[in-house]
């Protein structure tokens, strides 16, 4: 009895033990075919932050919202320094730690990313304002087949908001603070002076862009500069001014807010981003007239897109422009009226079909002098 009972357990066991390999082998099977291995994305930050309310912030916003969406893993790793030693080394440590899909925001990374293409081959490189190069002078440029170079027609965006601003003020003086005067940079000024030059041709406005009220400040982080090159342009008589200067647009706010709160009225142009909620004081209202936008986040969201859908544009240099909707002032502007949104939403349509063409330099009569 005892050996029957002792063979019935056996059995017993062997089959508990058949039927829990059978069940645990579908589970790893089902296991294995659903789950996907997570796509890693990095970031290398320039001499901003992720939360600058510019640039870096822009890229950083696009490829959190691929962590939403798409399900990556994401990380950004900011610099100790500003040289080109000091991105390759930040390049490879996300390397390192397995993420081979890096966003690199500015032309400051142009260098880092002509070596990090060639070393890190397996990995894909998005530089956002800027083409890989070798730093010469002149420059060899190359975007190699795991690289895209992402640029933006500024201009356009800078000429939507010069014409919005002028539309809206009517007459006066407008200033421009930009940052490093890169090309960039640079077409934003030039683009907003061709806008007020525009609205001053054909819109009946009367406003003025003198040159001691267009500045350069040499970099992009500085606020403190910013807010002192804002109170001279502000104590000149400047009723707005449109920075294109990073960190640096954060003092010329900070400025802005400081005078309204004492009654007076006068205005910024944000970049990049709407910039609305930064210009919002005490008593509720905001100093951002409206803002020349580039939608940086669609950009690095997009190329993480692409890579997850197999279809990463690797070895090309894209252009984003008002065509793509890419470029321009936010849709909801508060500070505008009916009738300047109205100016801007047909300007928008001149601009798409070619009736009116922006230049993206510094060569065009139209210039305000």
């Amino acid at each position: 009895m005892k050996k029957r009972l002792l063979s019935l357990l056996a059995v017993s066991a062997i089959t508990v033990t058949l039927f829990a390999g059978c069940g645990s082998s579908k589970s790893n099977t089902g296991d294995t075919s659903s789950k996907e291995e997570k796509i890693k994305v990095g970031m290398v930050t320039d001499s901003g932050t992720i939360d600058d309310k510019s640039f870096n912030q822009g890229t950083w916003e696009g490829l959190k919202k691929a962590e939403t969406e798409i399900g990556t893993e994401t990380k950004y790793l900011k610099p100790n320094g500003e040289t080109e030693a000091d991105y390759l080394k930040e390049i490879g440590n996300l390397y390192d730690a397995g993420f081979k899909f890096i966003a690199a925001p500015g032309y400051k990374l142009e260098t880092a990313i002509y070596k990090a293409q060639d070393k890190y081959k397996d990995a894909k490189f998005v530089l956002i304002d800027g083409t890989p190069n070798d730093g010469a002078q002149p420059a060899n440029y190359k975007v190699g087949e795991n690289s895209v170079a992402i640029s933006f027609a500024e201009h356009q965006a800078g000429f939507v908001a010069g014409v919005a601003a002028a539309v809206e003020l009517k007459e006066g003086e407008l200033g421009f603070i930009g940052g490093m005067e890169i090309p960039a940079v640079q077409k934003f000024n030039w683009g907003f002076q061709q806008g007020v030059a525009y609205a001053n041709k054909n819109l009946e406005t009367k406003m003025s862009l003198k040159a001691e009220n267009i500045v350069y400040s040499g970099s992009f982080n500085d606020t403190a500069l910013g807010q002192q090159l804002a109170a001279q342009m502000y104590d000149r008589g400047v009723k707005a001014i449109f920075c294109a200067a990073g960190g640096v647009g954060n003092g010329v706010i900070v400025e802005a807010k400081a005078r309204a709160a004492t009654g007076k009225n006068v205005w910024v142009v944000g970049v990049d981003r709407d910039q609305y909620e930064d210009g919002v004081g005490a008593d509720g209202k905001s100093v951002v007239l409206t803002s020349a936008i580039k939608k940086v986040e669609s950009a690095s969201y997009n190329m993480v897109k692409a890579l997850k859908d197999g279809s990463f544009p690797g070895g090309q240099t894209l252009t984003f422009d008002i065509t793509k909707d890419a470029v321009g002032i936010p849709e909801k502007n508060p500070n505008l009226s009916d009738e300047t949104t109205k100016v801007v939403q047909d300007l928008y349509a001149k601009l798409k079909d070619g009736s009116i063409k922006v230049n993206d330099n510094n060569d065009d009569n139209s210039l305000v002098k």
